[in-house]
C-alpha cells in the first residue's frame, strides 16, 4: 500500500497525523477562549461592522464567554474534560476576533494567565495579518521557543477586490508580509481561506491554492462559504442570492480535491469545512460533520487516483522529495 511523503497512506497531509506526532500520541484538547479584544474593522480604526460574513457566535463554542476572565474560562474548560480524561493536556485557543489587537503588555497578561494553568501545553492564537507589529512578533517567537504555539492568520482571499468587498480592511500584500515576518522568526502559522466568496470563480479558487503554496504557510484551514444570521452577508443574500456561489457538499468536495492537487505537500491541512450552529446557519445546510466530509474527500481522492501536491512541481518540492 502506497505511503505518501507525509508519512502515512492518507492522500493528503492531514492535521491529525501532525498533531499526534507533535504531542507523541497524548490526548490534547483545545479550550476556546474569549480575550475580550475586537478588530480594527469593527472599532473604527479601519472600518466598522467587521467582515461582512462574520458572526462570531457561529464558530465560538461554549465555554467561551465575553464577560468571564481567562482564568474562569480555563477552569470551566478543564473541568468539562478532566473528569473523563484526567491526564489530558490542553491548548488555550484564543479564537474569536483579533487576539493580538492590543498593546504588548496586555497580551502578555492574557497569554500568561492561560499558560499558568497546569497541563496547558501551549497556545493557539487567531488574529489578522495587520495586527502584528515587530514587538508582538518578537514576543510570539520567544513564546514559541518555550511552548507549543500556533499563530492562525485570517487571510480569507488572495484577491484585493474580494478583501475590499467583504470589508477586511487589509490587502493581500499585508497578508503575505505578515506570513513572511512570522516565518522568519520561526513561528508556525495556520492560514484561513474561504472558498466561495462572492465575485470569485473556480479559476480564482484554484489560483488561490497556487498562491498559498508559494508562501510560508505551515497549516491550512479551508472554509466553505456559509451565510450566517446577523451578518451583512445575510442581508445581501436576502436581497440578491444570485451573487453567492453556495456549494452542495458534492460540488465542494470536488473543488477541494482539485485544490489539494495544486497545494504544496508540505502544508498540513487542518480542515476543509466549518460548522455553524443550526440556529445561526442560513445556507448551505449539509448535515455533514467535519470528519464525515473529510472521509468524502479521501474517498474522492482515491477514486481519482490523486493526492495533495500531485500537480505542485517546483524545485523546492523536488528537493523535499529527494
Amino acid at each position: 500500500m502506497r505511503q505518501f511523503p507525509w508519512g502515512h497512506i492518507g492522500r493528503y497531509n492531514n492535521f491529525q497525523f501532525f498533531f499526534r506526532k507533535v504531542f507523541k500520541g497524548e490526548k490534547v484538547q483545545k479550550i476556546s477562549l474569549e480575550s475580550g479584544l475586537t478588530c480594527p474593522n469593527r472599532d473604527g480604526l479601519k472600518g466598522e461592522g467587521g467582515c461582512t460574513y462574520c458572526n462570531n457566535e457561529a464558530f465560538t463554542p461554549p465555554p467561551a464567554g465575553t464577560h468571564k476572565t481567562i482564568a474562569i474560562q480555563m477552569e470551566e474548560g478543564i473541568r468539562f474534560f478532566a473528569h473523563k480524561y484526567p491526564t489530558m493536556k490542553y491548548l488555550a485557543y484564543f479564537q474569536s476576533y483579533s487576539n493580538t489587537y492590543a498593546p504588548l503588555p496586555a497580551l502578555k497578561e492574557i497569554y500568561g494567565e492561560a499558560l499558568a494553568f497546569p497541563r496547558v501545553a501551549g497556545l493557539v492564537i487567531s488574529t489578522r495579518p495587520d495586527c502584528l507589529d515587530e514587538g508582538i512578533l518578537d514576543y510570539l517567537a520567544d513564546l514559541s521557543g518555550r511552548t507549543y504555539l500556533m499563530l492562525e492568520l485570517g487571510l480569507e482571499s488572495h484577491l484585493d477586490v474580494t478583501l475590499e468587498r467583504i470589508n477586511r480592511g487589509h490587502t493581500f500584500a499585508e497578508s503575505a508580509a505578515a506570513l513572511e515576518a512570522a516565518s522568519r522568526r520561526g513561528i508556525r502559522i495556520t492560514a484561513h481561506m474561504i472558498l466561495g466568496l462572492p465575485g470569485e470563480t473556480r479559476e480564482d479558487w484554484l489560483e488561490q491554492a497556487r498562491v498559498i503554496s508559494r508562501l510560508p504557510v505551515d497549516n491550512l484551514k479551508l472554509h466553505q462559504m456559509q451565510i450566517h444570521k446577523g451578518t451583512v452577508m445575510a442581508r445581501q443574500y436576502r436581497n440578491d442570492p444570485s451573487q453567492f456561489r453556495l456549494f452542495t457538499a458534492e460540488e465542494y468536495a470536488s473543488l477541494v480535491v482539485e485544490y489539494l492537487e495544486l497545494l504544496n505537500p508540505l502544508i498540513t491541512v487542518e480542515r476543509f469545512t466549518s460548522q455553524a450552529p443550526a440556529e445561526l446557519l442560513i445556507a448551505p445546510a449539509w448535515g455533514i460533520k467535519n470528519y464525515e466530509f473529510s472521509a468524502i474527500v479521501e474517498k474522492l481522492l482515491e477514486q481519482r487516483n490523486t493526492w495533495q501536491g500531485r500537480l505542485f512541481l517546483t524545485s523546492d518540492t523536488i528537493e523535499f522529495f529527494s
